[in-house]
Order: C-alpha cells, then sequence, then structure tokens
C-alpha cells in the first residue's frame, strides 16, 4: 500500500482548477438532490401528469403557448390555497417538476435545462415565489412537527417532505434566474433585477429573505427543529447571498468603485487575474523522502574514515556539498510523499518545529563523503512541466502609512536623537540614504478603503455634532448586516457547529448535531450495494455542507469588510471566540490529497443525466470505481475557502497569528502545500509568512524551499522583516489586550450607527409650551373611536391632588 500510495503520489500532476463563484450549473443543480430522493423525480411528474392531463387533454407541456401555460400555473398557484395539507404537498410537486424541466418530455439534458429555465422565469413572473415563501413560513412555524421530530428516535426523508419540496423550488428559482446568459430575453433581464432587489430589500416580514434562512438554521442548531434538511437551506442560504450582494467579480467592480469614490489611486492590479495566471510549485519534499535519499546516498559512499581524510586534503569542500543542496530539486524530488498522517508526527515533536522540510541534516563526517552523482538524463516530462523561475514578481509591493512613520522613528532615534510623531514629510537631518528609502517607500504607498473608514469614524466619534449625521447608503449589504446584528454570535456559532459536524475529521458524537436527517431513508440500507450507495451519499452530503458553508462565510467577510471594516470585524471576532481558527487546522490535518481526490459521487444518479438516459445496472465495482476525474472540484473549493477564511481572521492581527502558532499549525500547512494547485499553494504560503518569524531560526533553514516559494509567490511589505524575526522580543502577546480593544471601536462603532437612542446626551431641549403643544403627536387610526372613553375614565373619574403640588418633593 505504501509502495502504491508514493507511487501515485510521484505522478501526481498540476490540478486544472479554475476557481470561481460556483461550479458549473449542471453540477450545482445536481448536489441540490440526495441520491435517496432519486425516487421522488418520478413522483414529482406523476402527481403533474395527474393534474395535467384533466387541463392539457391529450397535449405536452412543450407544446401549449405561452399564455396557455402562464393560465396553467395560475391554476396551480390558486390550488396552494387550499387547506388540506396533502393536496398543497401534490401541486408543490407538480411545481417542481416544472421548476426540474419537465424532463419526461426531453430527450438531452440540454432540453431539460433550457425548459427548466423557461419554466423558472415563468414561475417567478406568475408570482410563484411570494406563495412558497408564505408556505415555507408556515412550515417553519409549525410547532407540531417539530414537536414530534424532537420525540423521534431516528429522522429520515420522510419527516422533511413539505420543506424539501418548497426548498429545491426556491434554489432553483434563485440558482436559475442568478446566472446570466448571452440568449436571455429582455423581460428575463428586468425580472432578473427584480427578483435580486426584492430578495436584498426587507419585502418578507420586515427582513431581507436570508434572515430567514438563518433563522432556520439556528433552530436547527438549538435542536428545536431536527427535521429541518440543512443541506437545502444551506445551498438555498449561499446562493441568496451570492445572488443578491454579488460574487468575486462583482466584489472586485464595487472595490475599483469604492475607491474612486473616495479618491483613492487605483489598485496596482487585479488579484483575480493575477492568481488565475499563477502556476503552481511542487511542493517540499517530505522527511520520508529525506531519509530515503541519505539512505541511497549512504550506500554509495566510501568509509567513513578514509573520506574524512580525503576531504581534508582536497582544494574545496564546496563542490562535494552539492547532492544536499536541493534548490533546483523541485521536479527531481516532487511528490513521493506517501500523504500519511504519520508521517507529520516527527514534525510536530519538536518544539523547534524542524520538519526538514528541503534541505536535510547530515551527520558532520558524512557532509563531504558522498560520490557526485552522475549527470542527470534529460527530463521526460515537456519542458513547460518544469518549474521556471518568473522574470517579475506577481505582485506590486506595498507599504502602509503606519510602516513609513516606523521607519521614520527609528531612523530619527537613530541619527537625530527625538522624534516627531506622525510626519512622515519632515527628513531635515536625516541623510541622504534614508531620503531616497522614504522615496522608495512612498512611490509604494498603499491607502486601503479600511484605512479611510477608520480615520472616518474616529473624526465622527471625536465631532458628533460638528460633523452631523453620517449618510449610511442602503445598499444590501447594510440591510443585511442590521438585519443579522442583534443575532450576529448566534448565527456565526450555527454555522461553525455545523461546519464541525460535516468536517470529514470530526468524530461522531452522542451530543453532536445530526445532519443527515435529509439523507437518511426510511428503511435502512439491506444488501452490500444500498450499503456502498448510502455510504458515498453520507460523505457526498457532507462535503456539499461544507462547501456551502466555507463560501457563505467567505462572502460575508468580504462583503463587510468593503461596505465598513468594523462589520467585517465584528463578524471575525465573533469566528474567532467560536474557535474557527482550531477548527479550520482540524479541518486540514487529515490526508489532504484524499480528501481532494475523493470519489464520493455517482455520475449515472446525479441530476439531470438519472432522468433523462436509462438507468444502468450499478455494481459495486462501479461504485468503488467512481468517476474519472482528477479531482473533486467542491473539495478543493471549499479548502480554498477555508484558507482564505484564516487569512482574513489572522491578517494584521499579531494575537491572531501567534494562535496559528500556538495551535503547530505548520506542519499541518506544509502538507497542504501537496496539493499542486497554485491558489491554494498562495493562501497556505500567506498563513506561513505571517508566522515565520516565530517558529525559530532552525524551522527556516530546514525549509528554505518553502521560504523560496514565499519570496516567489506572496506579495512583499517592503519593511516587514518576516524572514528574520528580528522583532519578536518588540512585540508581546496580549491577546485578551487587543481583543478588548478592537470590540471597544465595534461597539462604539454600533452604537453611534445604529443605536435608537444615541446621542441622547445631546439632544436639545424644547422648553417652550406652545411649541411643545403645537407638536403633531401620530395616533392609531381607532382612536378617535375610543376617546370619549379615555377621558372619562383616565381624566374626569380620578381625583386630581392640587395641594401635592405645591408641596416640596
Amino acid at each position: 500500500m505504501q509502495a502504491e500510495d508514493m507511487e501515485s503520489s510521484m505522478e501526481s500532476p498540476n490540478l486544472e482548477f479554475e476557481y470561481g463563484d460556483t461550479d458549473t450549473l449542471t453540477a450545482e443543480l445536481s448536489e441540490l438532490y440526495s441520491y435517496t430522493e432519486e425516487p421522488e423525480f418520478a413522483l414529482n411528474r406523476d402527481y403533474f401528469e395527474e393534474d395535467f392531463r384533466s387541463h392539457a387533454r391529450g397535449r405536452r407541456w412543450i407544446e401549449l403557448t405561452v399564455e396557455e401555460q402562464r393560465a396553467y400555473v395560475m391554476r396551480l398557484l390558486d390550488a396552494l390555497e387550499v387547506t388540506d395539507r396533502d393536496k398543497r404537498l401534490k401541486v408543490a410537486r407538480a411545481i417542481l417538476y416544472l421548476a426540474q424541466g419537465v424532463f419526461d418530455e426531453c430527450d438531452t439534458e440540454v432540453d431539460v435545462l433550457h425548459w427548466s429555465r423557461h419554466n423558472v422565469f415563468l414561475l417567478y413572473d406568475m408570482g410563484i415565489f411570494t406563495a412558497l415563501l408564505e408556505l415555507l413560513s408556515m412550515e417553519i412555524d409549525n410547532n407540531q412537527a417539530c414537536s414530534s421530530a424532537v420525540r423521534k428516535p431516528a429522522i429520515s426523508l420522510a419527516d422533511s417532505t413539505e420543506l424539501r419540496v418548497l426548498l429545491s423550488i426556491m434554489y432553483l428559482m434563485v440558482e436559475t434566474i442568478r446566472l446570466q446568459t448571452e440568449d436571455d430575453r429582455p423581460e428575463w433581464r428586468t425580472a432578473r433585477e427584480a427578483f435580486k432587489n426584492e430578495l436584498g430589500s426587507p419585502l418578507y416580514n420586515g427582513e431581507p429573505f436570508a434572515l430567514l434562512l438563518f433563522t432556520m438554521v439556528t433552530k436547527f442548531c438549538s435542536m428545536n427543529a431536527p427535521h429541518f434538511p440543512m443541506k437545502k437551506v444551506l445551498l438555498l442560504l449561499w446562493k441568496t447571498i451570492l445572488f443578491t450582494l454579488g460574487g468575486f467579480e462583482e466584489l472586485q467592480e464595487m472595490k475599483v468603485r469604492g475607491r474612486e469614490r473616495l479618491n483613492l489611486p487605483p489598485l496596482p492590479e487585479d488579484s483575480i487575474k493575477v492568481v488565475r495566471a499563477m502556476r503552481a510549485a511542487s511542493p517540499p519534499a517530505s522527511a520520508m523522502e529525506l531519509i530515503e535519499q541519505q539512505q541511497q546516498q549512504k550506500r554509495g559512499r566510501r568509509s567513513r574514515r578514509s573520506a574524512f581524510v580525503d576531504s581534508l586534503e582536497g582544494d574545496s569542500p564546496f563542490p562535494k556539498k552539492q547532492p544536499l543542496v536541493k534548490q533546483d530539486s523541485l521536479d527531481t524530488y516532487n511528490e513521493r510523499d506517501p500523504f500519511k498522517n504519520d508521517d507529520a508526527r516527527d514534525e510536530e515533536e519538536d518544539p523547534e518545529d524542524t520538519d526538514s522540510g528541503i534541505e536535510g541534516e547530515v551527520d558532520p563526517l558524512d557532509r563531504d563523503v558522498i560520490i557526485q552523482p552522475p549527470p542527470p538524463p534529460p527530463p521526460l516530462r515537456p519542458p513547460t512541466e518544469r518549474v521556471n523561475f518568473p522574470k517579475g514578481l506577481p505582485w506590486a509591493p506595498k507599504v502602509r502609512e503606519k510602516d513609513i512613520e516606523h521607519f521614520l522613528e527609528t531612523s530619527r532615534n537613530k541619527f537625530i536623537g527625538f522624534t516627531l510623531g506622525n510626519d512622515i514629510e519632515t527628513l531635515v537631518g536625516l541623510p541622504r540614504p534614508i531620503h531616497e528609502s522614504v522615496k522608495t517607500l512612498k512611490q509604494h504607498k498603499y491607502v486601503s478603503i479600511a484605512e479611510v473608514q477608520i480615520k472616518r469614524e474616529d473624526e465622527l466619534q471625536q465631532c458628533p455634532l460638528t460633523l452631523g449625521e453620517e449618510e449610511v447608503e442602503e445598499t444590501p449589504t447594510e440591510m443585511l448586516y442590521l438585519g443579522m446584528l442583534p443575532n450576529l454570535s448566534q448565527y456565526v456559532i450555527a454555522l461553525l457547529k455545523l461546519l464541525l459536524a460535516a468536517a470529514p475529521t470530526s468524530k461522531a458524537k452522542t451530543d453532536s448535531i445530526n445532519i443527515l436527517a435529509d439523507v437518511l431513508p426510511e428503511e435502512m440500507p439491506i444488501t452490500v450495494l444500498q450499503s456502498m450507495k448510502l455510504g458515498i451519499d453520507v460523505n457526498r452530503h457532507k462535503e456539499i455542507i461544507v462547501k456551502a458553508i466555507s463560501a457563505l462565510l467567505l462572502l460575508l467577510l468580504k462583503h463587510f469588510k468593503l461596505n465598513h471594516i468594523y462589520q467585517f470585524e465584528i463578524v471575525s471576532q465573533h469566528l474567532v471566540f467560536a474557535n474557527c481558527i482550531p477548527l479550520i487546522l482540524k479541518f486540514f490535518n487529515q490526508n489532504i490529497m484524499s480528501y481532494i481526490s475523493a470519489k464520493n459521487s455517482i455520475c449515472v444518479l446525479d441530476f439531470p443525466h438519472c432522468v433523462v438516459h436509462e438507468m444502468p445496472e450499478l455494481t459495486a465495482e462501479s461504485l468503488e470505481a467512481g468517476d474519472s476525474n482528477q479531482f473533486c472540484w467542491r473539495n478543493l473549493f471549499s479548502c480554498i475557502n477555508l484558507l482564505r477564511i484564516l487569512n482574513k481572521l489572522t491578517k494584521w492581527k499579531h494575537s491572531r497569528t501567534m494562535m496559528l502558532v500556538v495551535f503547530k499549525s505548520a506542519p499541518i500547512l506544509k502538507r497542504a502545500l501537496k496539493v499542486k494547485q497554485a491558489m491554494m499553494q498562495l493562501y497556505v504560503l500567506k498563513l506561513l509568512k505571517i508566522q515565520t518569524k516565530y517558529l525559530g531560526r532552525q524551522w527556516r533553514k530546514s525549509n528554505m524551499k518553502t521560504m523560496s516559494a514565499i519570496y516567489q509567490k506572496v506579495r512583499h511589505r517592503l519593511n516587514d522583516d518576516w524572514a528574520y524575526g528580528n522583532d519578536i522580543d518588540a512585540r508581546p502577546w496580549d491577546f485578551q489586550a487587543e481583543e478588548c480593544a478592537l470590540r471597544e471601536s465595534i461597539e462604539k462603532f454600533n452604537s453611534r450607527r445604529y443605536d435608537k437612542n444615541k446621542n441622547g446626551d445631546f439632544t436639545p431641549v424644547d422648553n417652550c409650551l406652545q411649541s411643545v403643544l403645537g407638536q403633531r403627536v401620530e395616533l392609531p387610526e381607532d382612536f378617535h373611536y375610543s376617546y370619549e372613553m379615555w377621558l372619562e375614565r383616565e381624566v374626569f373619574s380620578q381625583p386630581i391632588q392640587w395641594e401635592g403640588l405645591l408641596q416640596n418633593p
């Protein structure tokens, strides 16, 4: 097994993965359904045809005119209003069949997607989404279903039938309308904008639609509604946020517009394009590889004593050391690691973490005695596969104003003996090289939107009356934050609980959340084939939940950061306090190559393939073989998202960076470099860079190839001493003080911007009797009906103690 693992890892090629907001439409639609739900496709069709036959009399849906289709949808809409629960469910299944693309009347998958798109826009135009929303609210508040589910020892698909049907229709509508295509009709484009505004505005019970889904998540995690189909809820929540707030491309455009609005210089580069143009580096050698390599080299050496004597007589020892200097061995020794968890034990035992990432340490007597290997044979692979060192670095260097101030403060102390505070213009008394340095730093000075927002917030806090009210633009992000703020910590904790329950490294516990309610069938499998199929379905189910949560959290962090830095900081702090950092590290402390290449899917059962083609006979061998894909898109997507979240939580936060060091993240992250995908490697290297100075000289010495990769791929901060660690003694680690100071700033921001009773001390008091009596008071509509009774009861029948007014209080 070890030999097979080593052989497969040596042949591991670059992963041709393109990161984006989502996978292909077909993949995103197929992930909505569990394989256990497969029989329900036929059920939806049967209920539709049973009702449609009486209406169309022998005609097919695709043969009807648009007006006839609208008339039939209106009939279904009326039928949704009936009180009989079973009849409502049948109508909902008929609507779901329409949204799925009337697949029984189609010959190919393309036809199914075409009619699905046509029908979804028709359903939206007829107001189906609003009707479904009312039904969903009824199901959420159905206390009888919740209490019976709580009492049940085992929950299955049957307990969430109504919810699954409603959520499936809503997901198909959101996902289909969200995607733009070139051949969209003008009325479809108008409908898309209208639907986007509806979902992002507080039109549904005075709050955005996403908040209703967040409420479902917290209710499920508090064990009050264990029958909720959480995978569908999370997928719909993620796609709703993606649709209403925008994806990564839109974020980049919003960032560019935001900088223009604040009169900041344009971004030095488009980060999305830079990352897509990057190429993966071969991973560092593992401890096992180095040991094996040294043993092979020792077999060919002469006796230690004679070799040592010869080495003393030689002219120079340097040529004989060349086999140990593996600067050009990125391809020679790449990926022979079997990716087992065991190979990390040696890495974590040494407090200095000397995990021999690149250069092996050999006995001093052995250093000069290794026989020179013959010249390497010509490469078997095409030259494009070799690592070519870039002519230029991919990122333009950046410098913060704070860094320039620190540099000048140090220089003034050294050459003049006093400082000038935050002055970065005065260079009197400083030598010419310092002038040149400051000039270079200013050329690469970068002011972020967050820095401008923090500065503006400080001014508003100091001068509330002079600067007046801040004009807050009612963007979808702002409305979502306002709605989430009262229960933000509950939402964050619930999402992390689900992420923990779905993580492959989590052990099943009796008190953990059961996230399999919408995948387990009523009757458990009795054959080996059924058990294998259910096992694949359960693993796939967990992977999809991880994908949805990781993408959702990343979107929220990015949008809140762009909207206002303190909105981002409060979500980040809730994540940190809920142990998000160790949770993500625990997720990566597994055989990450196995996770990324997992084959937990059965292609013939994926929608829409399963409803168009004949179902072949499934065998244990075909299930074991899985698909032919080189990697699992959703798992690689999830890993990159989690790494990006970890980067966002720790960037510029000294205390959180120290948490990475304390939790021994370096060997875990280094193993993640085995995945040959440029974007994933970039975010791993970023996380390693911020903690490099705290890992000790021995770690840096043993991991020179990782250090080189950081230099090549990660953006440079011109006076960031990341590779040497000279300022460690000057940076005490006080986690509590840093987080408390940040929390104080966040609370001041929330109080000033969202507290209805803000500035109570500064509100002017009206002392004029006439103006007070002349103020118009808003009274309820029915006030004049009961006004006389109120006067009689509260005024005329109450004795007034006039003497009491004359007495001193």
